[in-house]
């Protein structure tokens, strides 16, 4: 598809960027919002926690149809239904009543808004030129990175303020004007009669819901002591493999295997999937350790952590100007670099972090991911084909969305286990003996204080084993970020002529 004229690329930029950045907040919006919803639906912590389990299980599945469906009935078509049921879903959500119904919209969020990530990135690139792609790819990353890292903030001031409510009622005046705009200005695309792969999309489909659950309700449940986890492990495991072998041997499979012989692709795939550890899992962290360890309320929290999110304002800014100037892997370098730097100045925080060292750690860490993420974005596709640009970007957002999922399962199960790990190893000091505790010996034994004084200790005890297991988890993504740094050269950057679809020479 050519490009559109100046005049209307601007507005088609920013329709899809509006749609971009509602679905991107609502992945971590509704979850500031929960305690308020667990008492508004008489829901128990178990249940409530359904009303985000369905929301990823129903957008993960609807993600890989997103080419297909592109394809067959056309992208514009596809967006405005798109638009238009996350809008509706999000009314629907703000006016719930009971929990069945509050998963069932979500559920239905999930479904409408799974495609929205995926259908922008491919417009942008088809909307500019290939020298102008990284551009493109800056201002797309905006709404991606910066509605996960914004939700926190205003899903707490909206719900502090007003109700949990409106943590849904904000998305609809921004999805009337997207698809007014989308209606408008973005172009159709001609559609094709194309032959769908049910037994494809089934076997996929049950592989990612399994995970998913699997994934979710893994700390719930114990994970691999509990009958339900080894039941979605196996079927995860059973119906990827069963996937792999239908799709390199189906005359017309679900997902093209020829995207995945594009290295930079695959390359791609692997960098954006440790992004999505790093970029989600550090956002579950900070908030229950400012709030419950240091005591922060949740506004000054969101206040705490916004400053992130203009870190990666400011490299998208900047790699936007840079990125056709000079070697993306350069800038993907430097980002991981400082992405591992800020990860390492975490592992030393305590109690008494000041809040300048938890910004500028947080805008670092921000800028760090605003210089990977908009260069990994282009050079991703930039070798791939035209026609697989929508389906190959339904599946750089499923990566994105399966890496955070794994984060956020491993860091909050690994900060659980260590934190009681941790505690039975302070504890194995607090005794008579110890030299340190003699000085209050006879205050403990004082039955009169001694009871209150041990549950002093052992809420002491607590705090300082749930420290040390963040700060275990901080150190962790930190080897992850420093792991992933030397697949860099596998990345080969194309000429700026190069024609779509070729690898130029390095």
């Amino acid at each position: 598809m050519s490009a559109h004229a100046p005049a209307n690329r601007g507005l088609v930029t920013i329709s899809i960027m509006l749609a971009t950045i509602m679905q991107a907040l609502d992945t971590t919006i509704a979850n500031v919002a929960l305690p308020h919803m667990q008492g508004s639906l008489a829901a128990t912590q178990d249940q409530i926690s359904w009303v985000l389990t369905s929301y990823i299980v129903a957008a993960a599945i609807m993600t890989p149809p997103t080419g297909w469906l592109a394809a067959r009935f056309g992208r514009k078509k596809l967006f405005l239904v798109a638009i238009a049921g996350f809008t509706v879903a999000s009314l629907l959500c703000g006016i719930a009543t009971s929990l069945p119904e509050m998963v069932l919209f979500r559920l239905l969020q999930g479904v409408f808004g799974a495609s929205l990530v995926p259908l922008s990135q491919s417009v942008l690139l088809d909307s500019y030129p290939r020298e102008q792609h990284g551009s493109a790819m800056a201002l797309w990353g905006i709404g991606v990175m910066l509605g996960p890292i914004l939700g926190p903030t205003l899903g707490g001031w909206l719900t502090e303020y007003y109700d949990w409510r409106w943590v849904f009622y904000i998305n609809l005046p921004v999805g009337i004007i997207a698809w007014l705009g989308v209606a408008r200005y973005v172009p159709e695309t001609e559609p094709r009669a194309l032959r769908f792969d049910v037994f494809g999309f089934a076997l996929l489909s049950l592989a990612i819901g399994a995970l998913q659950l699997m994934l979710d309700r893994g700390e719930s449940q114990d994970w691999f002591q509990s009958p339900e986890i080894l039941i979605e492990t196996g079927l995860a495991i059973t119906a990827l493999l069963m996937f792999i072998v239908h799709m390199l041997t189906a005359r017309q499979p679900f997902l093209t295997p020829v995207m995945f012989r594009d290295r930079n692709f695959i390359t791609g795939l692997i960098f954006i999937f440790i992004v999505g550890i790093i970029l989600f899992a550090t956002m579950v962290l900070l908030p229950p350790f400012l709030q419950n360890l240091m005591g922060y309320p949740v506004l000054l929290t969101g206040l705490l952590l916004a400053p992130r999110g203009i870190g990666t304002m400011l490299a998208m800014m900047l790699v936007g100007r840079l990125i056709a100037r000079m070697d993306p892997r350069i800038l993907i370098f430097c980002g991981f670099c400082l992405i591992s730097f800020s990860l390492w100045e975490m592992t030393t925080f305590n109690t008494d972090v000041s809040r300048f060292t938890l910004i500028w750690t947080g805008v670092m860490q921000g800028f760090g991911l605003g210089l990977v993420f908009v260069p990994l974005s282009t050079i991703t596709f930039a070798t791939l084909a035209p026609q697989h640009r929508t389906e190959a970007a339904s599946m750089f957002s499923l990566i994105r969305n399966i890496g955070s999922s794994i984060g956020i399962s491993l860091v909050i199960s690994l900060l659980a286990r260590n934190t009681q790990i941790n505690h039975a190893q302070l504890a194995e000091h607090i005794n008579p003996f110890n030299p340190l505790l003699r000085s209050g010996e006879l205050i403990l034994t004082d039955p009169r204080t001694a009871p209150t004084l041990l549950a002093m200790l052992d809420a002491e005890v607590n705090r300082q084993a749930a420290i040390i297991s963040y700060l275990n988890d901080f150190r962790l993504m930190m080897f992850a970020t420093l792991i992933a740094i030397p697949l860099l050269p596998l990345l080969r950057r194309p000429l700026q002529s190069a024609p779509a679809g070729k690898v130029a020479a390095e």
